[in-house]
């Protein structure tokens, strides 16, 4: 009915992205016009030049919500959206009808509200919700589309403005208690919290060694295995799970632990005994398949898989969606619709056969409390599902294998368990008890279709399979070799982007949708970086835990993080007040509220003593002094009395014992004594130790003419003599003019490498080369040659590509571009990474669009950072920008160096970035 009265006349479409739009208009007639967003097209203003002029100078108004009337939120529309905005605006004023096709999640609600709120349309409103974007999905959803969620829109709005009450209330206490541009928030902050902790963990964490024997044994038929000592003398040997996750130190007292030198005389006595089998056990397994993605299940093998962050994930699985090849992918629940459990069974029987097939279907139970998130797992879209082999060509490579995941792990939910035996025999000699265990397949159920954490399904069936020779009770046993092996207990892993979420999840802390920017949030703070997978704390992080959970700990529990998203959900099924519970967190009801608990922390918490963490006191040596690390305005460093050296930024805080910062303050202590005296400044030379590394340095650190040098690479600071901190103070170096452009030409140590420069063109030097011999001669040479692509910096070059077409928002040309964080396109205004793995010719104009216009979406980027633009992510906690620090008026006459604070006049003639940058 409602597809017949819309076909009548014109009707307006609007979507989120450019792309989402682009795949329903393939299935709408000419009568409909598909637009897109681009995201929120309102929000809660970010500063005081957003604000409208009637609330300014109010007392809540820095907050951009009205605290004193029911907690009503400003909202408004961004300068970046305001064309946008008038664009649906003209498009509304020549259509019938309007349909609202956002996403079905309260985010998705919340924008489609907040479009009727703006464009005040006049013509009938629908609202439309479908899980995959199909055509037999966008025709139903035009057959029964239904109102506008009030239930949706207000959890989102309430999740909103706590999120921007906490961020607002809470961040400026850490800019000046800890230090500025850092951010608070309800989810990042438990997140941060459980990151320190696991580091704490690790710091704490004591290895234990032990000792087994490990033998190689034949059957009469001189069939060998391997099998490992359990007992001895009825006293069991201990292994991994016999110590304590948490200390490393061993659980009972009474297990027999070997030292090397006992398990060495043991092997030797047993080397010579007689092994008779004692007991044979053989019993049955079976092994369920993994239920159907959710969206932290899909994050966490992804990240185990394909080596994907949250983010790249979710940036993949929406352009998956947006094109109609996957449903919708932010959602908690494991539940298939029938039509999909009917065709992954289709599938299972064409593809692998009935053997493979249950006689039932698998149904998996929803986890999710209400409709706030999407009521199915994700899955190949539509029915029959697409084949992978068929979108080969459609889909860049990433994309493909994204894909090729969900089929796989969806199509294995509806097969049948795999099937097997367990074969444990234990066998003795002289009271030392020896076990091996074999495992066969009998029938390898979902197992050939899928494998949680295997690339290769076929490769792990056989990496599964231990068969073990048959053998019975009473058979003796040869032992061909037996092997003295040492074990050590491993602290407890770090969090990676996967455990992360997967812990997140385990809690109940925010929802899946908002993981990757979770992650991402904490990373551009600086509260931890990645050491391979794992995200390692900084010490601010340390500083900022240790504030929240010894002053604000009710905001960093993690039961209050997670009633607050079973509040939310109350909230959207319209059991719970909003205002109520607004008012309580921040006012307070029979306890203090946010606002009376952060009343009096700026006079009652000493920041000195929030960023001084010990490490202890030397036993012996002239310096008996407590050593700290100490959390600064430029970055950690330690500190021992009047002694102070930096913590170079890529130490894990785990690392980082007594021993290792009394070596780090002997290393700073000699940069205090120079190297010698500069014979053309009489200056001294110093060889020092900075955040960034070693470097040297040419005069007094209050001299204002001090010249600072960074080493080349894989020069060591031992290496570095008298001699050779002068010819490094020498770089930038001139060599000469060149013969053709009469230049100079110049050497320097840059970021990415030593190299060559002369007017604009540039060179990297190569490996063999150093910029302190290198010769005008070999410069010259260097520079006729074409210019290498790279990541360095250079002349500006051509495009990769210039579509035809400009920019329907700019004007612009539209080109791909290859710059220094790798390919982008551009529009003259706004910049876009490709996704990894898309091929430039692949690009197509409207992707390019599709690309710009999400960016866009997101605002201006973190300076320093390019990021990869997102699809819709929900918004983000917030914190108020922070102002910047008053500069002083005067230089301190004797200004002492800053422990941590990178060398500035090195930094900028070598070509790295400044402190501010960095």
């Amino acid at each position: 009915m409602m597809a017949k009265r819309a076909a009548n006349g014109k009707a307006l479409v609007i979507v989120e992205s450019p792309a989402k739009a682009k795949t329903i208009s393939k299935y709408l007639g000419s009568n409909f016009t598909v637009e897109a967003s681009i995201g929120h097209i309102r929000d809660l203003p970010e500063g005081a030049k957003e604000l409208p002029e009637e609330y300014k100078g109010l007392p809540w108004a820095r907050l951009g919500v009205n605290v004193d009337d029911n907690f009503t939120p400003i909202y408004i529309v961004p300068h970046a959206k305001k064309s946008q905005v008038a664009k649906l605006k003209q498009l509304l004023k020549g259509v019938g009808e309007l349909f609202l096709a956002t996403d079905e999640d309260r985010e998705g609600e919340a924008i489609s509200w907040h479009l009727c709120e703006v464009l005040k349309p006049k013509v009938p409103v629908h609202r439309l919700v479908f899980h995959e974007i199909t055509k037999e999905a966008i025709l139903d959803a035009l057959a029964n589309p239904r109102e506008i969620d009030e239930g949706l829109v207000r959890a989102q709005e309430t999740r909103r403005i706590l999120d921007r009450l906490y961020g607002y209330e809470v961040s400026p206490l850490l800019w000046k208690k800890v230090k500025p541009k850092l951010s608070a928030g309800r989810v990042q902050s438990v997140a941060v919290k459980m990151i320190v902790e696991r580091e704490k963990q690790r710091i704490a964490f004591r290895a234990a060694t032990w000792w087994d024997l490990v033998g190689r044994f034949a059957t009469e038929e001189s069939k060998e295995f391997e099998a490992t000592l359990v007992s001895v003398g009825g006293r069991k040997v201990p292994s991994g799970k016999d110590f304590d996750p948490a200390t490393g130190q061993i659980k009972d007292g009474q297990l027999l632990l070997l030292d090397e030198q006992a398990a060495r005389d043991l092997a030797a006595r047993l080397k010579s005994g007689q092994f008779r089998i004692t007991n044979v056990e053989d019993r049955p397994y079976t092994r369920k398949p993994a239920d159907p993605f959710t969206t932290s299940t899909l994050q966490q093998e992804a990240n185990r898989k394909l080596g994907f962050g949250a983010r790249r994930t979710m940036d993949i699985a929406q352009n998956l969606y947006e094109n109609g090849h996957i449903t919708y992918m932010r959602t908690d629940s494991t539940n298939l619709a029938q039509v999909a459990i009917d065709a992954a069974r289709e599938l299972v029987r064409t593809e692998y056969g009935s053997e493979y097939l249950p006689d039932s279907p698998r149904v998996y139970r929803s986890k999710v409390k209400n409709a706030q998130e999407a009521h199915e797992a994700i899955r190949p879209a539509g029915h029959p599902f697409e084949l992978p082999a068929a979108l080969k060509g459609v889909l860049n490579y990433d994309q493909f294998r994204l894909f090729e995941l969900i089929w796989k792990r969806t199509i294995a939910s509806q097969m049948v368990d795999a099937r097997g035996r367990i074969m444990t025999v234990t066998f003795e000699a002289d009271g030392a008890v020896f076990q091996v265990s074999g495992r066969s397949i009998e029938f390898p159920g979902f197992l050939r279709s899928y494998v949680e954490g295997s690339d290769d399904p076929e490769a792990e069936l056989a990496d599964q399979e231990r068969i073990l020779p048959p053998m019975k009770i009473g058979d003796l046993l040869a032992c061909r070799e037996l092997t003295a092996k040492d074990h050590t207990t491993q602290p407890p892993a770090r969090f990676s982007e996967a455990s992360l979420t997967a812990a997140l999840e385990e809690r109940g802390i925010g929802r899946p949708s908002t993981y990757a920017s979770i992650i991402e949030t904490i990373l551009a703070r600086q509260y931890v970086f990645k050491k391979g997978n794992a995200l390692v704390p900084t010490w601010t992080a340390f500083s900022v835990a240790r504030l929240l959970e010894e002053h604000l700990p009710g905001l960093v529990d993690y039961q209050f993080t997670a009633q607050m998203e079973d509040l939310l959900d109350a909230i959207s099924r319209r059991e719970e007040d909003p205002g109520k519970y607004l008012h309580d967190f921040y006012f307070g009801n029979g306890h203090p509220g946010l606002k009376k608990q952060l009343e009096s922390k700026l006079s009652e918490i000493d920041a000195r003593d929030l960023a001084r963490f010990p490490l202890g006191k030397p036993q012996s040596g002239e310096n008996r002094e407590d050593v700290f690390v100490r959390v600064g305005k430029y970055g950690p460093f330690i500190e021992q009395g009047e002694r102070k050296a930096s913590i170079p930024e890529e130490l894990p805080p785990d690392e980082l014992n007594l021993a290792k910062a009394l070596e780090m303050l002997e290393q700073a202590s000699v940069g205090l004594e120079p190297l010698g005296i500069c014979p053309d400044t009489n200056k001294p030379v110093y060889l020092k130790q900075g955040r960034f590394g070693p470097y040297v340095q040419r005069g007094t650190a209050d001299d204002e003419e001090k010249k600072n040098a960074s080493l080349l690479p894989n020069m060591k600071p031992s290496e570095v003599t008298f001699e050779l901190a002068l010819k490094l103070l020498t770089i930038p170096r001139t060599l000469g003019e060149h013969p053709q452009t009469h230049e100079p030409i110049v050497a320097f140590n840059g970021k990415f490498g030593p190299y060559i420069k002369a007017g604009t063109e540039t060179r990297s030097l190569p490996r063999e080369v150093s910029p302190l011999d290198v010769t005008l001669e070999q410069a010259v040479e260097l520079l006729a040659q074409p210019k290498a692509r790279g990541r360095g910096r250079g002349a500006p070059r051509e495009p990769l590509k210039t579509f035809e077409a400009p920019s329907p928002i700019t004007s612009q040309p539209v080109k791909v571009l290859e710059g220094r964080f790798g390919v982008y396109v551009s529009d003259g205004t706004t910049n876009a990474t490709l996704p990894k793995g898309m091929a430039v010719d692949q690009l197509t104009f409207e992707e390019a669009l599709n690309l710009l216009g999400e960016r866009a979406a997101r605002g201006p980027s973190t300076k320093g950072r390019r990021g990869r633009a997102p699809k819709r992510a929900a918004a983000p906690e917030t914190s108020p920008k922070p102002k910047p620090a008053a500069k002083p008026k005067e230089k301190p006459a004797q200004a002492k160096e800053k422990p941590g604070k990178p060398p500035k006049k090195a930094a900028k003639r070598s070509g790295r970035k400044s402190s501010v940058d960095a």
